[in-house]
Order: C-alpha cells, then sequence, then structure tokens
C-alpha cells in the first residue's frame, strides 16, 4: 500500500521538526510494509520570499490530490506586518477552508516522567487525558465582514462571528463519537450568557446529547473553563467548543504537559482520502520558534507524535501510531530532554539526536518483535 503524503515544513523550526517526523515515518513504514510517497512544496513565510504569495495554487492541488498533509509551521517576525497584502498565517487558513478541515483535535496527556516539567503541581496533572476538539473554519477567523475602516469619530475595526446549525452539528457529533471511543464524557464550552451564536452553540449541543445518552453531557461558561482547566484538569475528557475558543484554551492546555513542544494536532474534514479514511493535516501546536531557528533546541516530538495520528486517523495504522507514541515514551522514561524539558538529573539532547533516539527505539521494538 502506498500513501502519498504532502509535506510542508514551512518557517522557523517547522523544518527542523517536520524533517524528524518525516524520517519516523520512513521507520514505520519499512516494519509495516508500506510506502509513503512524499511530496513537498514551499508555504507560508518561505513561499512569500519565493513567490510572492503565502501558498501557490500549485501548492493547494497537490494537497488536494493527497492523502494527508504533514505541516510544520508558518510566520515569524520578517513578515509580522499588520497591513502587508500577504501574510504566511493565511495559507494555513487557506488549506483548512479549501479541504474542508473543520475539526481540529488536540490531545493532551501527561507522562509521569514529565509531571514536574508543568508549572502545575504534580497532583493537578497526573493522570490527564483530555482532548480538545476546535470547530477550525467558523466564527471570528472567517466571518464577513472584517475590516479596519475609518468612521465618524476615527478608526474603527469590526469582526464578524457567524455560525450556522450545520457547522455547529458536525463539530458536536464528531465530538459524541470520539467520546463514546474514550471515556464517554463530553463538555461543551461557549459564552451562551452573552453571545448568540454560543447560545445557538449550547442549543444544538443540547439537541445532539439527547440523542446521545450513552455519553455524560455538560456545558462550561468559556471563562470558567480556563479556569478548571488549571484547577481540575482530570475531570475532563471531550472538550468541544468553538474556533476562537479553542484556540486559546488548547495553548492553555499544552502547560499541562510541560511543553507546547509536546503536543500535536490533526484537523479533520468530512471528505475521505484513497484508502477510505479521514483526509487529515497534522501540525505540531507550538509556532515557528524564532529565537531557536538552527540552533539544535528545537522539540521534535510533538510534530512525531502528529505523524502518528496521521496514521491513525487517515490510514487506519492504529498499531503502528502506538508504535510511536511507546517509542516516544520509552526515550523519555530512559531521561532524554531538549532543552524546553530540561531539568536536574536529565539527559540534554537536541532536535536531531532527540528524533535519532525515537528512530533506534522503534527500530529495536522491531528487533524484539
Amino acid at each position: 500500500m502506498t500513501y502519498k503524503v504532502l509535506v510542508l515544513k514551512g518557517d522557523g523550526i517547522g523544518p527542523e521538526v517536520t524533517s524528524e517526523a518525516v524520517q519516523v515515518l520512513k521507520v514505520v513504514a519499512r516494519r509495516a510494509a508500506v510506502d509513503f510517497a512524499f511530496e513537498e512544496a514551499v508555504i507560508g513565510g518561505a513561499a512569500i520570499d519565493a513567490f510572492g504569495v503565502p501558498m501557490r495554487p500549485e501548492t493547494l492541488k497537490l494537497a488536494t490530490e493527497c492523502d494527508a498533509v504533514l505541516f510544520g509551521a508558518v510566520g515569524g517576525p520578517k513578515w509580522d506586518n499588520p497591513n502587508a497584502a500577504h501574510r504566511p498565517e493565511q495559507a494555513l487558513l487557506t488549506l483548512r477552508k479549501e479541504l474542508g478541515l473543520y475539526a481540529n483535535l488536540r490531545p493532551v496527556r501527561t507522562l509521569k516522567e514529565l509531571l514536574n516539567a508543568s508549572p502545575l503541581r504534580p497532583e493537578i496533572v497526573s493522570g490527564v487525558d483530555l482532548v480538545v476538539l476546535r470547530e477550525l473554519t467558523g466564527g471570528l477567523y472567517y466571518g464577513r465582514p472584517s475590516e479596519k475602516r475609518q468612521g465618524a469619530e476615527g478608526r474603527e475595526a469590526v469582526d464578524t462571528c457567524f455560525y450556522s446549525e450545520a457547522e455547529i452539528a458536525r463539530a458536536v457529533r464528531f465530538g459524541f463519537d470520539l467520546a463514546r471511543r474514550r471515556r464517554k464524557h463530553l463538555t461543551l464550552v461557549d459564552k451562551a450568557n452573552i453571545l448568540s451564536t454560543s447560545r445557538l452553540w449550547r442549543e444544538i449541543g443540547t439537541e445532539i446529547a439527547a440523542e446521545n445518552k450513552d455519553v455524560t453531557f455538560d456545558t462550561l461558561l468559556v471563562d470558567a473553563m480556563a479556569m478548571h482547566l488549571l484547577r481540575r484538569p482530570t475531570d475532563f475528557d471531550v472538550i468541544v467548543t468553538e474556533n476562537m475558543f479553542g484556540d486559546i484554551l488548547t495553548d492553555e492546555a499544552s502547560m499541562l504537559a510541560g511543553s507546547m513542544g509536546l503536543l500535536p494536532s490533526a484537523s479533520i474534514g468530512s471528505e475521505t482520502n484513497s484508502v477510505g479514511f479521514h483526509i487529515g493535516l497534522y501540525e505540531p501546536i507550538h509556532g515557528t520558534a524564532p529565537d531557536i531557528v538552527g540552533r539544535d533546541r528545537a522539540n521534535p516530538i510533538a510534530a512525531i507524535l502528529s505523524a502518528a495520528m496521521m496514521l491513525d486517523l487517515s490510514f487506519g495504522m492504529h498499531a503502528e501510531a502506538e508504535w510511536i507514541n511507546d517509542a516516544v515514551a520509552g526515550v523519555l522514561r530512559e531521561g532524554y530532554r531538549t532543552p524546553d524539558l530540561a531539568a536536574p538529573g536529565t539527559k540534554m539532547t537536541g532536535c536531531k539526536a532527540m528524533g535519532r533516539l525515537i528512530r533506534e527505539r522503534l527500530e529495536s521494538m522491531e528487533r524484539d518483535a
């Protein structure tokens, strides 16, 4: 079986961490007797520099023809002018919209070896295992009008938060299906005491919950959720919310695990690929980290775990995804840490060495099998 994967390394540390993920996939391919046909294209700030746009039409065409997309990161100070006609982040927003990637999954699970890496007390984060499902193609990020303009009393700006019943329902239903495969608990996060869009989210969520009585359903206001995510994170299983709330809450949740360098994500659409699974875009949740570019200090684990999510969700390779998860956990148990996780008594290692250690762990697992 051959799986077509588009690799978009992007900017900053994106190329460094994505390269390590690709090398891990090559080890998995050899062990599982499958083939990954990797295509590469330039995107983000690098594409602006080379072609004047954050993503060429040819790149989007490649994305529609592949079974999954492995993504690095885009952006950086070089392209931060808010008045620029083209910005790197536009490429990612376009990919999400054009590929119909409406559900962003960000799992957060703590490992006992890394409990001290979190800024929270170990007894609070021990046992955390949750997934945030963020609706990805609606809300403030895509609503119109969205503009800065001159008004009667000076400068003014407007952003529009818009959601349709169909957009909300498909995200909520995805959440219930996910919860059913986990611990059967779904929490819907909104701001229903203030926002009309949130009241619609709660109304539709409650209606769908009535059809899924095998899953425990509750709701929380987003400000309360921000507090409880730090106060009692082990109480949550699947969290479903709208686009902007999800963007904020998932960055907060990354601190439960100790570093954004540990957390993968998957953006899933309703379309299926050539092997009958979800077309998806897989990326670490961290940014481009321009301050450490080229210094071999990046943590490749989030990118590698994103590749594991790709195997699981886009290719149905559930066992092979667990191989990667187990290899990562094994290397961390042995005390190896990139600089973002370094602590007294651990073995400091760089991005390339961490990738190599994980590959070696996979290869040793193959010999032991």
